[in-house]
């Protein structure tokens, strides 16, 4: 089997639930539902679903960088909202990052998340050449 890289980014949910923000197995990273906390576990940007994308964005390349990729690396991208009738909001901040890199990319709406204050969680996938 090659090498299977771990990817942590700290935050608390990572033992309780057992999961990794990112795994790198070969040239696949995939990057865990990234939620939009701050470094000390509060919430980032709360009631503004821009703000929160743009930290859940953050976390999501940071974690690719983290297992060797780059932000061009990344070939999809998922965005789960709690109301699909602010997507604009979502979208400005994904196109400020990706608007010439273009991964496939989905805007899913869902009834919660795990924190009630949390409008945005993202994943990602991405390929290292």
């Amino acid at each position: 089997m090659t090498d299977r890289i771990l990817v942590s980014s700290g935050s608390p949910n990572e033992p309780i639930i057992g999961f990794s923000r990112a795994v790198r197995v070969g040239n696949i990273i995939a990057v865990a539902g990234t939620t939009p906390m701050t470094a000390d576990g509060a919430v980032a940007a709360p009631g503004d679903l821009y703000g929160q994308t743009k930290r859940c964005l953050e976390i999501m390349i940071k974690a690719v960088e983290d297992a060797g990729g780059t932000v061009e690396n990344i070939i999809r991208t998922r965005l789960f909202l709690t109301d699909i009738s602010q997507w604009k909001e979502a979208a400005r901040a994904h196109g400020e990052v990706f608007s010439v890199i273009r991964p496939a990319c989905s805007f899913v709406e869902c009834s919660g998340l795990i924190h009630p204050e949390w409008l945005v969680e993202t994943e990602a996938d991405a390929v290292v050449a």
